[in-house]
């Protein structure tokens, strides 16, 4: 693992079972960022923090390649030694108990729990059976995830669910699907890898409601959505991945009247306990603070994390790129106009891209640019 501070192991960091706890008593809903292939790395996992992000996903990492590699450890996970550490559910791909379990164990004293990857519809990952392969391996999830948290106790986490939410040892265990193009089989697939309500053998589920094959372009399938939080929710925390682009308008309204305010969706008349964000969040890391559109201050905010915690130079222009343009939500105000973003393309290093976001502050905001604090 690549660390960035002065000791090997980052701070303790609350369960998220805590977190999830926390909300549920708040009647709030928890705020997520999805594991993005590339770009979920340390500095933009601060910066959605900073904004109000809760729980931050790692990219999806290969649990073969992991146990196998120093390399890849440290190429694929870097973490932060300092208080700016987020809550991190590591996500792993993988098709082995064993290799799942093995690779849980070295990350373990690093992150806040790990997530099994049950959605990528990838065709490289569906090849290997990873994925959203893995919705037709039902009995196989099942085994890794059980094998995962023997291995985890074994090692001496807290991994006893809600009894282990104060333990600084506490860590989770969690997957992300999709869905079936016939629910009864999502069903099935839950009946199997949750197992026995008190028991179970995950801590929550992130639910994409598209299928393997539905394109990104189509809404969310909110008739399965709903089926599927109305059958689970008294179980375990459910979050919602997918279309999530601005908090004043959520893919879901309130359906459990009576509601003194049926326009604001919450937990107890959603039945979801919160909702993950990858396209929405690249656009706009400010989104669960409640920004309709991302401000200059989240781009600069990026940039100083990025100081501390590098990133390739076209990884950060690709970020810069994201953030300036018209954004994924209703609101389309732009930070660059269409020339402006020709001259950010342009830029061939960061210092090259530094120094043109310094003099774009200063004249879009009548503020000294950003040097100031790198």
């Amino acid at each position: 693992m690549a660390v960035t501070g002065d000791s090997l192991s980052p701070g303790p960091t609350p369960h998220p079972l805590k977190i999830f706890d926390a909300a549920r008593k708040q009647d709030k809903f928890i705020y997520a960022c999805a594991p993005m292939v590339r770009y979920s790395k340390l500095a933009f996992r601060q910066t959605v923090h900073q904004y109000g992000t809760d729980l931050c996903w790692t990219p999806m990492i290969l649990a073969k390649e992991f146990n196998r590699s120093e390399f890849a450890r440290d190429s694929d996970l870097t973490i932060s030694t300092t208080a700016a550490q987020p809550p991190t559910i590591l996500q792993f791909g993988a098709n082995t108990p064993l290799e799942l379990a093995r690779a849980s164990s070295l990350a373990a004293p690093f992150v806040s729990g790990v997530d099994l990857n049950c959605g990528c519809p990838q065709s490289w990952a569906c090849a290997e059976t990873l994925g959203a392969a893995l919705m037709d391996q039902r009995a196989l999830v099942r085994d890794m995830v059980t094998e995962t948290r023997q291995r985890l106790r074994q090692d001496g986490w807290a991994v006893a669910k809600e009894s282990d939410m104060e333990s600084t040892r506490g860590r989770s265990v969690s997957v992300k699907i999709r869905v079936h193009d016939d629910l009864r089989k999502t069903v099935d697939f839950l009946d199997t890898v949750i197992g026995h309500p008190q028991f179970r053998n995950v801590d929550w589920v992130t639910i994409h409601p598209r299928t393997r094959h539905t394109p990104s372009t189509t809404p969310i399938f909110a008739e399965a959505l709903e089926m599927l939080t109305q059958r689970y929710a008294a179980t375990l925390p459910l979050l919602l991945s997918g279309d999530v682009f601005d908090l004043s308008a959520l893919p879901i309204r309130s359906t459990r009247p009576p509601d003194p305010d049926p326009s604001t969706p919450r937990p107890s008349t959603t039945h979801l306990s919160g909702f993950m964000s990858a396209r929405g969040l690249l656009a706009n890391p400010a989104l669960f603070a409640g920004h309709a559109a991302c401000p200059w201050e989240a781009v600069e905010t990026l940039m100083c994390k990025v100081a501390r915690a590098p990133l390739p130079f076209k990884l950060a222009l690709h970020h810069v790129q994201e953030m300036t343009a018209p954004g994924m939500g209703p609101d389309k105000r732009a930070l660059l106009n269409k020339r402006e973003r020709a001259e950010l393309n342009a830029c061939g290093s960061m210092l090259d891209l530094v120094d043109f976001l310094d003099a774009k502050v200063e004249e879009h905001t009548g503020r000294k640019g950003m040097r100031r604090d790198l």
